[in-house]
C-alpha cells in the first residue's frame, strides 16, 4: 500500500518544541511591563499564538492605539529567547516521529531562522531536518495565508497540495495550511481541540506518540 503523503510539513512552536507557554508568559510579563497591558496566558494563545514578531506588534499597536515604546521589540526578542534558552525542551515523542517517518518532511514556522536555529538546536532536533527549514520571513505574507506552505512545498519537490500533511497547533496556521489545498491534523496539546476544528482541521490529536499510525491510516 503506498503511503497517503508525498510530504509531512511541521510547525515549529508548539509542534516540534515545547516554545509556545513559555515565550508567551514571558511576552505576558514583557507587555505588563513596558506598555502596561494586563494579558492572562489564555489571552496571549487567543492573540498571538502562530504569529510572526512582526505580527504581533502590528497587533499590540492596535491594542494601544499607537506605535509601542521603542524598546518592546528588543524586549520581546531578548527575554524569550533567554527563556528558551534555558527552558525550550522537544515536544514529548516528536523525535522518535521524526527519526522513523518514511515520507520526506520538513519545518515551516512564523518563527525566525535564528530562533528555530536555537530552538531545534538545543533540544537536539534540527539534525533530522537536513536543512529543511523555511520561514515565513521568506515569503510576502505569514499565517494564515497559505505562502509559506506552498513555498515549503515547492522547495521539497512536491508539486500537489493535496499529497501534503501539515501539522499545526494554532487556528491561523491551520486556516493556512487548509487555503493551500493541504490536508491539516491539529495538535492540541495546549490549544483547545475545539478551536483548532473551528479552524479547519481535518483530524485532531493530543499525543505526538499516535501520529505515526494516524498518518498511516489516514484516508484524504
Amino acid at each position: 500500500m503506498s503511503e497517503p503523503f508525498d510530504l509531512v510539513i511541521f510547525d515549529c512552536d508548539g509542534v516540534l518544541v515545547n516554545s509556545e507557554e513559555v515565550a508567551n508568559e514571558v511576552f505576558a510579563d514583557v507587555l505588563l511591563q513596558v506598555c502596561g497591558l494586563e494579558l492572562t496566558l489564555e489571552d496571549m494563545f487567543d492573540t498571538f499564538v502562530g504569529h510572526s514578531r512582526a505580527q504581533c506588534l502590528d497587533k499590540i499597536e492596535v491594542m494601544l492605539g499607537e506605535p509601542p515604546p521603542a524598546e518592546l521589540d528588543q524586549r520581546y526578542q531578548s527575554d524569550i529567547n533567554l527563556a528558551l534558552k534555558e527552558s525550550v525542551e522537544a515536544i514529548e515523542g516528536i523525535e522518535s516521529v521524526l527519526r522513523d517517518l518514511a515520507i520526506p518532511f520538513c519545518v515551516a514556522s512564523s518563527g525566525s531562522h535564528d530562533k528555530m536555529q536555537m530552538t531545534l538546536g538545543k533540544t537536539g532536533l534540527i539534525d533530522l531536518f537536513d536543512g529543511n527549514i523555511f520561514s515565513t520571513s521568506e515569503v510576502e505574507r505569514g499565517k494564515p495565508h497559505p505562502d509559506i506552505y506552498l513555498h515549503a512545498a515547492t522547495a521539497m519537490g512536491c508539486y500537489r497540495a493535496e499529497r501534503c500533511l501539515v501539522i499545526e497547533d494554532s487556528p491561523i496556521g491551520i486556516a493556512g495550511a487548509v487555503a493551500a489545498g493541504m490536508r491539516v491534523f491539529g495538535f492540541a496539546e495546549l490549544m483547545p481541540a475545539h478551536k483548532l476544528e473551528a479552524s479547519g482541521a481535518h483530524l485532531v490529536f493530543d499525543s505526538m506518540h499516535d501520529l505515526p499510525e494516524l498518518i498511516a491510516t489516514h484516508t484524504r
